[in-house]
Order: structure tokens, then sequence, then C-alpha cells
């Protein structure tokens, strides 16, 4: 039997076989090269929608749903990735919504009902930190650990603030985006990983399920020596599963495709530099290793970025297309 797009996203984060394997992205940033515009176009900038009229604010807010409707159907996917608009400073720090972003939400249910799901960023664990944060996180573990665990409760409190707010106004997943891991592995050992960075991570997905969210954890890099501490906070999905750091689908289906669904892992750096040969090897790859049984999402190991030739980017859309029937 035919499902629609969202029946196949709640099969696969349930680890059941849909029709066909589902896909969605964390952000797509094609599709002015694809369909011929910007998303974010200078009305939706925050300074222009702070003086705007709450019926022009309207119309630019619809003129966006349609456009992401459009862009999204076309790619067929699953899950719309959600944008904020407004002023959403305070938003990160566990406030209310911006009504330009709850605006957008309603937008989207009401063109796309309840066939599609839509994503919204959610997480609120400590990240690999920039280079300007690295000593201050580094002199932070070993002269202030308390410390530290206070600010990680804290990030911990406000994300889950944040995500009620955002299933309030109808989000069904939440993206959980903090980096983890170098290529070479976490950027903290696992003794660390578990003691600052674990345990609030099961926090935010466990408040997230208590809200009826899904939950997808996001990180690049090595996630091996991490996998079972990831496992263990119950996401209902991982992503990306990165290949340019040596992490290997067939691999992790092996070990945890039974507890988790699995999303991601064709190499964004052969679709860039690869020959065709070898970006339609990896997307066949992905499928073949993925796809049993259900629980997988087809997608590549980071986003379709900016400066990606977008014909490479279709061009593992059709090795989907291809592959994608149960």
């Amino acid at each position: 039997m035919k499902m629609t797009h969202k029946e196949r996203a709640v099969a696969a984060l349930n680890r059941r076989q849909p029709d066909f394997v589902p896909t969605f992205e964390l952000e797509f940033q094609l599709e002015e090269e694809m369909f011929g515009r910007k998303f974010i176009t200078d009305d939706l900038q925050p300074a222009r929608l702070a003086v705007m009229g709450e019926m022009e604010k309207r119309r630019a807010v619809d003129s966006l749903a349609d456009y992401m409707v459009r862009v999204y159907n076309a790619l067929e996917y699953s899950i719309i990735p959600g944008m904020v608009l407004g002023d959403a400073a305070d938003f990160w720090n566990g406030q209310p919504l911006p009504q330009e972003t709850k605006s957008l939400i309603s937008a989207l249910r009401e063109r796309v009902g309840d066939t599609k799901m839509i994503h919204y960023h959610g997480d609120g664990t400590f990240a690999i930190p920039d280079g300007a944060g690295i000593m201050e996180f580094a002199y932070g573990i070993a002269d202030d650990p308390d410390g530290m665990k206070e600010k990680a409760e804290n990030m911990a409190r406000a994300a889950i603030e944040r995500n009620k707010y955002l299933a309030e106004a109808g989000v069904d997943c939440l993206i959980l985006c903090s980096d983890y891991c170098f290529n070479s592995g976490p950027f903290v050992s696992p003794a660390m990983f578990a003691e600052y960075i674990q345990p609030y991570l099961a926090r935010i997905i466990e408040a997230a399920r208590s809200e009826g969210l899904y939950t997808i954890k996001h990180t690049d890099g090595n996630i091996m020596p991490i996998l079972d501490q990831l496992v263990d906070c119950h996401p209902h999905a991982l992503h990306s599963l990165d290949p340019m750091a040596g992490v290997d689908i067939r691999d992790v289906k092996q070990k945890v495709g039974d507890q988790v669904c699995l999303c991601g892992n064709v190499d964004c750096s052969l679709m860039q530099t690869g020959t065709e040969e070898q970006v339609i090897e990896s997307a066949r790859y992905c499928l073949t290793h993925g796809k049993p049984g259900g629980g997988y999402f087809f997608a590549t190991s980071n986003v379709p970025f900016k400066g990606l030739p977008p014909e490479r980017y279709q061009l593992i859309l059709d090795v989907w297309k291809q592959m994608r029937d149960y």
C-alpha cells in the first residue's frame, strides 16, 4: 500500500519497513541553483520583518511557505527542514518562539497537512568548541568541573523549554545538531563524554519524547568510540554516519540497526570532488546496506551545501529513485 511521506518517516524512525526508503536533509542549500531563488529574501531578514505591517509580514511568510513546499515536494522529502524567522536570539536561550517562526510553521502545516513532518534544531549540549572557545572549555573541565556541569544543566534546560515551544507550534521532529567528533574521534574522551554530555543529551531526548517529538541526533566525524553512548540516549535516529571519518553504514547497521534508525552516509567529499562513478557507488552502497529491514533514511553525510554542483545531488537522488522500493 502506498504511504504518505510522513507515514514513511514514522515507519523508518520506528525501525519498521515503509513502502520505500524515505529521504530528507538536515538543510538544503541548493534551492537557488535548482529552483531559481533563495529561501530567505530581503523581506525575510529580521530587521525588515521588525518594521513590516502584519498583512505584509503574512504575505512574505506565506510566499516562503509556498516556495518551501514546492521545493520539498519536488525533492520528495519526508521531513521538511524548518527555518527560524524573526529575532531568534532569545529563543535559543529558552524563550518563546518568534511570532514569525510560529507563522511559518503554521503556514507549512496548512499546506502539507499530515503528509510530511517538519523538523527544527533542538540540541543543547556541549559541541566541539571553535578556536576562540577551546581553551576556555579545556580550562573549565580542568579547573571547574562542577561549574561546567552546571553550565551543561542550564543548556539542557533551555533546550527542553525551547523544544516545548516547537512542539506546541506543530513541529514533529527535532534535529539534535551538536557536533561531537573529528575524523579521528570525539573531541573529548569517551569517559568525559559520559560525564559532561551524554546525561544531558539523554534528558533532552527523554523530554522531547514526552512531548511527542521524534529525535534525530546529528554529529559528523568518527562516532564509533561513543556509538553505544549515543544509542543509550534513545534517539529515534542517528545522522550523518560520516564516511569521511571512516564510519561505515554496513558496520553501524550490524552493530545498532536493531536499536536506532540510521540516516545518511552518502559521501559529500566524493559528491564534490569524486567521479560520477564514485558518487553513484557511494549512494548505492548506502542503500544496499542501510535499506534492509527498514529503519533507514537516504541522505548525504552532511547537507547538500552551497557550492556543491547541483547535478551531483540530482545524481544521488536518481540512484535513490532506482533503488528505494522495498
